[in-house]
């Protein structure tokens, strides 16, 4: 009798243990996602002290104050957003895990904001907006804070949803419809806001097309080949030297300018130079790494898994050197009108505000980033480290090419465009090789239309979601700005 007591007390302690248990995970798992917000959250107030700390002596501080904490959000929401574009394809295609693609990006991103961040930003968003014809300091005060808010929200919005938008876009409305809920419609220059507009259009259909371009061409000359390692190693230098002028072409124009300013030429023989040395490097580097390998398509990966991962580190650096502006831009605007009591279109940033916009882009990936990098890398199409590779070498190009052509492109578009150029590509190819084969022609033809729909590449779905974003960013972030400028207008001025 006593031993039925006994085990019919332990049956009862195992199933309040369990209860216990179960409740404890489910606590974790709803616990979790504050844990990111409060952090966040703390980061902005450290944020808003630092600016008490570093302009403490004025007057009206506690508008800095205000607007370094605004500032800080937004660099957290961009780095929840626009990083992903960069480690997305790595993760996906399996060459970086989701903490080592974290760590990597948080490195790179602050490095390129502090070391190579433009000491000069144009804060009126490449002139947008004329700054002398908004009527008086605290007007535009009010206009870049209103710029500075909408913006965040709308890059918040967007990361909630799974839609990886244009940041810099974000920004472009912000300040337009602040621009003219304060001085008109006759404020922005609209010539500039068309060119914007075409960027839209172009920069994602350019990098999809360089992307496919290249994916074409590994096709081609490596995977179709009879002997595949042979054709790698041949190739895959060619691809790594390009990969490597391209980027120090890139960095010498968009990302070292703090450093030392290049000439577009200049930055080109700066390529030319550094592709031909990397060449030379990268010979006995496919040749040792190919030894051994199989001859089929899963060993080609591992010849491209080095190179992918450097790639992925250096759009970070430059991400963060040239991106970093979004966040601290209207900051700094602020801060500049309020210690020298004028408004202009270009100012100084001062570290402490380039400070703010690094670490604020590390903590938003690291806190909120994963989501929308499985959404690139993931649920788009299939990525393996050759297309993620071409996506990447895309990205570069079309940024030199845009620059040259002097169109303000977001890197957001051309790198969902290439990963949408990859995916687009592999359906034409499946359906070329299918038409070109009797046998899988004559299978296709029974194969019902839903099916076939089904078995598309790339996820219409998530296409329709992102375009859909894509288009409705600048006037969803100027109509916010303009309502949220005439509250503040309404309350402070």
């Amino acid at each position: 009798m006593s031993t039925n007591k006994s085990d019919h007390n332990w049956k009862t302690l195992d199933r309040d243990l369990g209860r216990i248990a179960s409740f404890e995970s489910a606590t974790l798992y709803v616990a979790k996602p504050m844990v990111g917000l409060g952090i966040a959250f703390l980061f902005i107030i450290l944020a808003a002290i630092a600016a008490s700390i570093f302009f403490g002596g004025a007057s009206t501080s506690w508008v800095v104050i205000a607007a370094a904490g605004v500032g800080a959000y937004m660099a957290v929401n961009i780095g929840a957003n626009d990083v992903a574009n960069n480690m997305g394809p790595a993760v996906g295609a399996n060459a970086l895990t989701m903490g080592g693609a974290i760590l990597i990006a948080a490195l790179c991103e602050t490095a390129g904001a502090l070391l190579a961040g433009g000491d000069v930003v144009s804060t009126i968003s490449k002139g947008i907006i004329d700054p002398e014809s908004v009527a008086g300091h605290d007007v535009f005060i009010w206009a870049m804070m209103a710029a500075l808010i909408s913006s965040a929200l709308w890059v918040n919005l967007a990361t909630w949803l799974g839609a990886p938008v244009s940041t810099t876009h974000a920004v472009v409305g912000g300040v337009m419809g602040a621009g003219i809920a304060a001085a008109g419609f006759a404020a922005v220059n609209w010539p500039t806001m068309g060119t914007i507009a075409a960027s839209w259009v172009i920069s994602p259909v350019l990098g999809g097309a360089i992307a496919a371009m290249f994916l074409w061409f590994i096709k081609s000359f490596i995977i179709y080949q009879d002997d595949k390692i042979a054709a790698a190693r041949k190739w895959v230098p060619v691809l790594i030297a390009i990969m490597s002028g391209v980027f120090a072409t890139y960095l010498a124009m968009k990302g070292l300018k703090k450093v030392f300013d290049v000439s577009a030429i200049n930055a080109l023989i700066v390529g030319v130079v550094i592709g031909f040395g990397t060449y030379f490097a990268a010979v006995p580097f496919v040749k040792k790494q190919s030894e051994g390998l199989e001859n089929r398509n899963r060993s080609l990966k591992v010849l491209f898994t080095l190179p992918l991962v450097i790639s992925a580190a250096l759009l970070s650096f430059a991400h963060g050197a040239n991106d970093v502006a979004n966040a601290v831009g209207p900051l700094a605007a602020i801060v500049h009108a309020e210690q020298f009591g004028e408004f202009a279109g270009k100012v100084e940033i001062p570290l402490w505000v380039m400070i703010i916009g690094a670490l604020g882009l590390s903590f938003g990936l690291v806190l909120f980033g994963p989501k929308l990098i499985r959404m690139v890398g993931n649920q788009i199409t299939k990525l393996n480290p050759m297309r993620a590779y071409c996506v990447a070498l895309s990205a570069a190009i079309t940024v030199i090419i845009a620059s040259w052509l002097g169109l303000p492109v977001s890197s957001t578009h051309i790198a969902i465009g290439g990963v949408f150029g990859v995916g687009f590509f592999r359906e034409y190819h499946e359906e070329r090789r299918a038409r070109l084969s009797n046998a899988i022609r004559d299978e296709a033809t029974r194969i019902a239309p839903e099916e076939r729909s089904r078995r598309k590449l790339v996820r219409r779905s998530h296409f329709l979601t992102i375009i859909a974003a894509w288009v409705i960013t600048v006037p969803a972030a100027a109509l916010m700005s303009g309502l949220i400028f005439l509250a503040l207008h309404a309350a402070f001025v």
